[in-house]
C-alpha cells in the first residue's frame, strides 16, 4: 500500500498548577513544561462509541492522549489514521503506539489535507473522527514563539522550518497596517483592547523591529489598562490567539478539515470536537447545525459536553473545553 512522503505506517496524578496554567487561560500560550494532559479523554472516547473494526482518524494528535486511548478499544480489523502539522508530534506518537494491533498510519500534515492523506491509503470512507483544537504543551516548549512568558523568536508557525514565504507574527507585528492588525486581534482573538494594542505595537515598531514573544507581550501589557493586567488571563493570552490563527490560517484549515471528515464519513459515523475558544467553537457549532438542517446529521450532544470540576481542578486547562459530537445519518433518495 503506498505511503505518503510524510507517512509512517506502524502495526503493532493530579498535580497543582503552575504560574503560567493559572495566568494562560484556555489557550495554554504560558505553559512552559513539555508534558501534557489530555482534556475530555473519557468523554469523548465514550461518544465515538468506538467498535473494534472502526476506521478512525485523529485529526489532531498532539500529545497523543486520545490517540492511545482509541487504540486501546480498535482490534486488528481496525485502522486508525493519525495526523498532526508539528512533526514532532507525529515522532512521539510513533514510539507511543509499538504495541497497538490495529493498522496505523501517521502522517505530517494539515488536517485541511485530510481527504488526501486517507486517498493515500485507498480507503474510501471512514467510521469515526476526532478533532481536538487544544494545545499540546510540548509545542510549548518548542521555542517557536506561542509562548509569551518566554523570550522566543516570534514566528507562532507549525512550520518547523519556515521559509522565506512563511508567514508569520513577526511580519505581521512589523510589517501589517495598525488597522489589519487590529482587526487580526478583534477578530481571531475577540479582544476588547485590541485597536489600543495594535496602535501600541505601530508605535514600537518605530523604534525598532519586535522580535520575540516577551517583547510583544510586554508592549500588549503596556497598551491595556492597569485593572486588565490583574485579570484572570495574562492580558496577551487573546492577541497572542489571534496572531497563533492567523498566522496558521486556523479557521480556514478548520472548516476544510471538518467538512472534509463529514464527506468521508459512512453513515452511522461519528465525528467528534473539542474546542477550546468561542472562535472555533462558534465555527464548528455552525457547520454541525448545517449538517443537521440538510437532513446529513443527527447532534448527539444538544449542549456541549464540558469538563468536571475534578477534571478542571487537575488541569485549569480544561475549563474552557466543550465537546461537541454529531452522528451522519443515511440520506434516503
Amino acid at each position: 500500500m503506498p505511503l505518503g512522503p510524510h507517512a509512517q505506517r506502524v502495526n503493532g496524578q493530579r498535580h497543582r498548577p503552575t504560574h503560567a496554567q493559572r495566568v494562560n487561560g484556555s489557550n495554554g500560550v504560558g505553559h512552559r513544561e513539555a508534558s501534557h494532559t489530555t482534556v475530555l479523554l473519557r468523554e469523548s472516547v465514550v461518544a465515538l462509541d468506538l467498535q473494534p473494526d472502526d476506521v478512525v482518524i485523529d485529526a489532531t494528535l498532539g500529545g497523543g492522549g486520545h490517540a492511545k486511548a482509541i487504540l486501546e478499544k480498535l482490534g486488528k480489523g481496525g485502522v486508525f489514521i493519525g495526523i498532526d502539522a508539528d512533526s514532532a508530534a507525529v515522532e512521539r506518537s510513533r514510539a507511543k503506539f509499538k504495541e497497538a494491533t490495529a493498522t496505523i498510519y501517521l502522517h505530517t500534515a494539515n488536517f485541511r489535507s485530510l481527504g488526501e492523506v486517507v486517498a493515500a491509503h485507498h480507503i474510501s470512507h471512514i467510521t469515526k473522527a476526532l478533532f481536538d483544537l487544544g494545545w499540546s504543551s510540548f509545542q510549548l516548549a518548542e521555542g517557536r514563539g506561542f509562548s509569551f512568558l518566554a523570550d522566543e523568536p516570534l514566528l507562532m508557525t507549525y512550520e518547523a522550518s519556515p521559509g522565506p514565504e512563511t508567514l508569520t507574527a513577526e511580519r505581521i507585528v512589523n510589517t501589517w497596517k495598525e488597522e489589519s492588525i487590529a482587526d487580526v486581534i478583534f477578530g481571531w482573538g475577540e479582544e476588547r483592547y485590541s485597536r489600543q494594542i495594535a496602535r501600541a505595537i505601530v508605535r514600537a515598531r518605530a523604534s525598532k523591529p519586535i522580535r520575540t514573544s516577551r517583547e510583544l507581550a510586554e508592549i500588549i501589557r503596556a497598551a491595556v489598562p492597569a485593572f486588565y493586567r490583574k485579570g484572570r488571563l495574562h492580558p496577551a493570552t487573546k492577541t497572542f490567539q489571534a496572531l497563533r490563527i492567523a498566522v496558521n490560517d486556523e479557521m480556514g484549515a478548520l472548516k476544510e478539515g471538518l467538512s472534509e471528515a463529514w464527506r468521508l464519513l459512512a453513515p452511522g459515523g461519528r465525528l467528534a470536537a473539542i474546542t477550546f475558544h468561542s472562535v472555533e467553537d462558534r465555527e464548528v457549532k455552525r457547520l454541525m447545525k448545517e449538517w443537521v438542517t440538510d437532513g446529513s446529521g443527527a447532534l448527539l450532544t444538544k449542549s456541549p459536553t464540558r469538563p468536571s470540576r475534578e477534571e478542571v481542578l487537575a488541569n485549569p486547562r480544561a475549563r474552557s473545553a466543550k465537546l461537541r459530537v454529531i452522528e451522519k445519518i443515511e440520506q434516503k433518495n
